[in-house]
């Protein structure tokens, strides 16, 4: 199967640090191996794509299972751990949505069968947004704990990154971008009105995962022919909530055919 290629040395890297030190708990990764692959044929059954494994996700996935076989009774968080989101970030994981199975069982199939057979744990599995898994499952006493954490992925841009993309994006439009960024930069890291130097006729800030498309509110300015030049800068997200990947941008437009300065 194609899953072999490249599940087993990544579910094998994710348990190497468990089995040093799990004492009487065991790391089981062929049964990790198995709910992967389990949840590829039943995702493909129903038509949903292909998931890859994210070794960032399995290693916040195996630090929440761990302490599963400890406490011998399954819940989505411990007192003292950090929450889903920021287990699955300070592992290494980028994301814009994450979702987490749990389960105590017997064999691996049994496990998937159960959360098949509950709508809230099939949701997840077959949810059309995720498309990365890390599994963990680690066995006690005869007893398996499984945790399997779902996400859809997030590229890791830098600024200058971002600024490009979407400097492309408006370049396609018919816009001349203007190579100096730095009164975007700073409208962007602000949170009050425009004090740049010069001021242009529209500007808009937002933020959120998606740098591949503009905003709608951007999109129709540019398709008014209002406009001919404009500015794009990126700087960190401001009050997010959790550890979801996100990106902030500003975009200035100035044009012969604009009237006043809008915002929003």
């Amino acid at each position: 199967m194609c899953l072999a290629l490249v599940s087993p040395a990544l579910i094998a890297q994710t348990y190497a640090a468990a089995e040093s030190s799990s004492g009487a708990l065991q790391s089981m990764p062929a049964q990790a191996e198995q709910l992967f692959a389990l949840a590829n044929q039943t995702r493909a059954a129903y038509g949903q794509a292909k998931l890859q494994w994210d070794k960032a996700l399995a290693a916040g996935a195996m630090q929440h299972c761990l302490l599963m076989a400890q406490h011998g009774q399954i819940a989505h968080r411990y007192r003292g751990e950090p929450e889903l989101t920021v287990r699955a970030a300070q592992a290494g994981a980028h994301f814009s949505l994450i979702e987490e199975n749990i389960a105590v069982g017997t064999y691996a199939s049994g496990i998937h069968q159960g959360w098949m057979n509950s709508p809230e744990h099939r949701a997840n599995l077959l949810n059309a947004g995720i498309d990365q898994v890390g599994i963990a499952v680690m066995a006690r006493g005869g007893v398996l704990y499984a945790v399997a954490d779902y996400a859809h992925a997030e590229p890791v841009l830098t600024q200058g990154q971002v600024e490009a993309g979407f400097a492309g994006m408006l370049r396609a439009k018919g816009l001349t971008v203007l190579n100096n960024a730095s009164d975007a930069r700073a409208y962007c890291a602000s949170t009050g009105g425009f004090s740049g130097a010069d001021t242009p006729n529209f500007l808009i800030r937002w933020q959120g995962p998606e740098v591949a498309q503009l905003p709608t509110e951007l999109a129709g300015r540019i398709a008014s022919g209002a406009y001919r030049e404009a500015a794009v800068g990126s700087c960190p997200a401001q009050n997010v909530n959790g550890s979801f990947t996100v990106y902030r941008t500003a975009v200035l437009l100035y044009g012969a055919d604009a009237a006043g300065l809008e915002s929003r």
